[in-house]
């Protein structure tokens, strides 16, 4: 802990500073171009883990959409419309949410500067059960979408033949 505050001073900066590099990150990912967001490579991975181990389903619904906060937010609580293009941009947004929630957990060190060893563990802790769940949801709802990407792909080659 480099810089030494009171009790309340620190708890003042985390209870103000935690929520607020959320909504800043959320806000900041919003204003970016979706076309700077390209899913690195199809998942091959299978929905059956986050289905039977993690019950991703019973929980998920749960989770507040923050691009929904802000002005030209993507919308991802529910599939709008099921054509292609929108597949796709949908896709793209599930990379950008997960990318905007793993920048939140890389700048919770700054959080580390004043707070005592134990409060590291417990901006940690917060830090992870913040994210992590929202980083799932965004690879669960990928598979599927690339999974309804590639139907289409296989309908479209189907009708281009004679």
């Amino acid at each position: 802990m480099p810089i030494e505050l009171p009790i309340a001073w620190t708890i003042a900066l985390n209870a103000i500073g935690l929520p607020l590099l959320q909504i800043t990150c959320a806000w900041g990912f919003t204003r970016m171009p979706a076309t700077w967001f390209r899913p690195p490579r199809p998942s091959k991975g299978s929905t059956a883990i986050y289905e039977k181990f993690l019950a991703i389903k019973s929980w998920k619904d749960l989770l507040p959409d923050g691009a929904t906060w802000f002005k030209g937010g993507f919308p991802k609580a529910s599939l709008q419309r099921r054509d292609r293009l929108h597949l796709e941009r949908f896709l793209r947004e599930t990379w950008r949410g997960e990318l905007c929630h793993w920048v939140a957990l890389l700048l919770i060190p700054l959080f580390f500067l004043w707070n005592p060893w134990w409060g590291d563990l417990v901006i940690a802790l917060y830090a992870l059960a913040a994210n992590l769940p929202c980083i799932l949801v965004q690879r669960y709802n990928r598979i599927r979408l690339e999974r309804t990407l590639a139907q289409f792909q296989t309908t479209s080659s189907h009708a281009d033949r004679p």
